[in-house]
């Protein structure tokens, strides 16, 4: 499984000592300095079955600059969010763990990272 963070986000590093303490085998992607492309996004956004604006962190100062919380929300619209996800990965919401059954998710809380973790083991 991998685990994109952001070293300095408390809810990143409650999720790899979750993933340690569960002796999990993960890879770390440090995702504002390996940033994901956009054919990367669309891949975990199909795992996570989320749309763009669903990872997207509208409270950041970049997504106020950009005017995100304005953008329409459909079909027509996710190039223009996965474009600014790929130029401005801070925006991404974080953790996201992509386990090796094909699943994605969020890890925001204990309970999500169990639920990676239950997916892990096939």
């Amino acid at each position: 499984m991998e685990i994109w963070i952001n070293p300095a986000c408390s809810k990143c590093r409650s999720a790899l000592g979750l993933l340690d303490a569960e002796g999990a085998e993960y890879t770390v992607r440090r995702y504002l300095e390996d940033v994901p492309s956009g054919d990367e996004i669309r891949a975990v956004l199909g795992r996570l079955r989320l749309e763009p604006w669903d990872i997207t962190r509208t409270q950041e100062a970049i997504a106020r600059e950009l005017g995100v919380k304005d953008w329409p929300r459909e079909e027509g619209s996710r190039d223009r969010w996965i474009a600014a996800l790929a130029e401005h990965p801070k925006l991404i919401q974080r953790p996201i763990i992509t386990a090796d059954d094909g699943t994605a998710l969020v890890a925001r809380s204990e309970d999500a990272v169990r639920e990676a973790l239950a997916h892990n083991k096939g």
